[in-house]
């Protein structure tokens, strides 16, 4: 694999395991079992040490967060220019003449000095006025793909830009209750993240680092360049996720421009236009500099497309946090390539500003060429009817007003709308496994009041004439949910507690609880406390939790509601459980099993329990590497465990093969 390649393969084992240590932690559920949370750990720590670097939001570094009670502020050795700026295409081109240039991205976030000594990150300063920037070292040493050690043991300076995406944006914003306190845009919600005192607060944030200048680089190994691009190549090699560029001549520039503006529609990236640098670093330099603007470079930046409609209903659209956004709903115009028929108006105060009224004729446009946006309304009738009751759960609303701004909220506890995590855990894949039901979705079909149960989602064939007509949901869309919620229909006792949220109630836990009760639903939800304790991983807490959600009257009826729409399967045939009472840790590749999920199925199905970590109460670890100096082997020869192959495991419990 390539740099590239091996830094994607980092950061996806690197933001399932912050994800699923965030879920343990913080949100007291379990994402994962120990056995693949060490299985992930362990391939992320020999990517690192292959590649040589790591990134700093990766758990391997115990980075810890620091509090300042103010960020120091710091000259750079040289003042930051910004570029000089156009919107015309053909001026883009004359400006490259006869010479070849990148093309990239110009993002739209705070731009950042990164130093490193010694291979280790040792220093980040923001831009600030160009002259003088503020040391944000702590916070740039939680972005999200941030190489912390680099392969280069020398002196090195890169530049670069600190970026929130517009998916982490949005999630930051969902957090937040009053809709007055949201963030405008992912930049703004950037540079205050960068500048925070506290770094946690900065982690809790995911800001991202693509680097786009080499500023410098000494020491005894440094390696030459001539081109910009063999720049962004070894930076790429270091453990930098470099801004995407195009090579380009003057005669490439209007295809170029027009693919990125086809690419911008869907790019998580903010970016408010393109900037054009020569890719022969001796010749820009040459060109020297003007009182505010480096002559090497131009910024591109794009002309917003406006486009006239007519209003022709608000959509009330409740959140988790019970505030309800009106959502503009016009006739689709074409903006920047695609096809626009849907605006978010943000709050009350906004709908009056504009003074919008149903049938008015509106001017929207797309901020950034992504967002679409209402620019104006032409007509301002102000037509337009705040709802009494929440459309979602048909509760009382009340108009909050915080400081200047107005906005809508639903009062009802029990809403659904405010229980997106609890649907979304339902259609997950460790339960009833619907394809097709993404929290904006789930989200989509509450707001318009088509799921108010877990009953009701498999009653959605009675909505699709307004469903396939929904933003991300046509006929196509809506055939493929519905053979996902038919295929799930037909499941079993453990994936549908498992996916009930009871508290502690995980895959493994379920899966035990099932097993002790043959697989019968009656049975399960008739347990009393003391039949639960006898059940491995079940104690007392948890116990009371379970029988305590049965007994709640709203749970009965949501379940009286729900198992009639369900095919409960009938239990395969218990294997004899020669393994009861044994604990078996797995580590490292297999030979005669798919993965190691397989082999654990296989020793959970003969009742034994598999654990992510060795400890003196583990009887077997299973490693078809006997000799390897792993943490695992050393903790099991430490505690006396006996180390097997996967074939001696066969060939003492042949049952765990199973059926040919």
């Amino acid at each position: 694999m390539d740099t590239n390649d091996v830094r994607k393969e980092m950061q996806k084992r690197v933001d399932l395991l912050n994800e699923a240590s965030r879920a343990y932690y913080k949100e007291n559920r379990e994402l994962m079992t120990n056995f693949e949370y060490d299985r992930l750990y362990d391939e992320l720590e020999a990517l690192e040490k292959a590649a040589g670097f790591s990134l700093a939001s990766s758990p391997t570094h115990n980075v810890g967060y620091a509090v300042a009670e103010e960020l120091p502020k710091e000259r750079h050795p040289e003042k930051m220019l910004s570029l000089d700026k156009t919107k015309s295409v053909e001026e883009l081109a004359a400006f490259l003449g006869d010479k070849e240039g990148l093309l990239s991205w110009k993002m739209d976030g705070l731009t950042i000095v990164l130093t490193f000594d010694g291979g280790r990150l040792v220093k980040a300063v923001t831009r600030g006025n160009g002259e003088i920037g503020e040391v944000v070292t702590a916070n740039a040493r939680t972005f999200v793909n941030v190489p912390v050690t680099i392969p280069f043991k020398g002196h090195l300076v890169v530049r670069g830009e600190a970026f929130i995406t517009y998916s982490d944006f949005e999630e930051v914003n969902r957090r937040i209750p009053e809709a007055s306190a949201h963030y405008k845009n992912p930049r703004n919600l950037c540079s205050g993240s960068v500048r925070q005192l506290d770094s946690a607060v900065t982690a809790d944030r995911k800001v991202h680092f693509n680097a786009f200048t080499l500023n410098s680089v000494q020491g005894e190994d440094a390696p030459v360049f001539t081109l910009r691009s063999q720049q962004m190549a070894w930076l790429a090699e270091q453990g930098f996720e470099v801004v995407y560029y195009k090579k380009v001549r003057a005669a490439d520039i209007p295809a170029a421009v027009n693919w990125f503006a086809e690419a911008i529609l869907t790019n998580d990236t903010p970016s408010d236009g393109l900037v054009i640098t020569f890719d022969d670093i001796a010749y820009g330099r040459s060109l020297g500099v003007t009182a505010k603007f480096p002559r090497d470079s131009l910024a591109f930046k794009w002309q917003d497309e406006t486009a006239e409609t007519v209003l022709r209903r608000i959509e009330w659209s409740p959140s988790r946090t019970g505030l309800i956004n009106p959502v503009a709903v016009f006739d689709p115009v074409e903006l920047e390539g695609s096809t626009v028929s849907r605006a978010s108006v943000h709050n009350l105060s906004v709908m009056k500003d504009l003074k919008l009224g149903i049938g008015d004729r509106i001017s929207v446009y797309k901020a950034n060429m992504i967002i679409p946006q209402i620019a104006e309304d032409i007509t301002a009738s102000g037509r337009i009817d705040v709802p009494q009751t929440c459309p979602a759960c048909g509760g009382r609303v009340e108009v909050r007003r915080d400081v200047d701004t107005e906005e809508l909220y639903c009062l009802n506890p029990a809403c659904p709308a405010k229980r997106i995590k609890s649907f979304a855990l339902f259609v997950s894949r460790q339960a009833l496994d619907i394809e097709g039901l993404s929290e904006s979705t789930l989200e989509k079909l509450i707001g318009r009041g088509f799921v108010r149960s877990y009953a009701d989602l498999f009653r959605l064939d009675q909505h699709k004439e307004e469903i396939v007509t929904m933003e991300g949901l046509g006929e196509k869309s809506f055939a493929n949910l519905q053979r996902s919620i038919d295929r799930a229909r037909t499941t079993t006792c453990d994936r549908l507690l498992c996916g009930l949220g009871i508290p502690g109630i995980g895959t493994a836990n379920a899966r035990n609880i099932s097993r002790f009760c043959g697989g019968r639903w009656d049975r399960i939800c008739s347990l009393r406390t003391e039949e639960l304790k006898e059940i491995e991983g079940v104690g007392e807490v948890l116990a009371e939790s379970f029988t305590g959600w049965f007994a709640d009257e709203q749970h009965r009826r949501q379940m009286e509601d729900l198992l009639p729409e369900l095919t409960l399967t009938a239990p395969a045939e218990t294997e004899e459980q020669i393994l009861k009472g044994m604990t078996f840790v797995i580590t490292g590749s297999l030979e005669h099993f798919a993965n190691r999920e397989q082999l654990k199925e296989r020793l959970q199905a003969l009742g034994a329990r598999v654990s992510g970590s060795v400890s003196g109460r583990t009887d077997y670890l299973i490693n078809n590497d006997i000799q390897a100096g792993s943490a695992k082997n050393k903790k099991a020869k430490a505690e006396g465990v006996p180390i097997i192959s996967e074939e001696a495991l066969l060939e003492r419990f042949p049952a765990i093969k199973g059926e040919e």
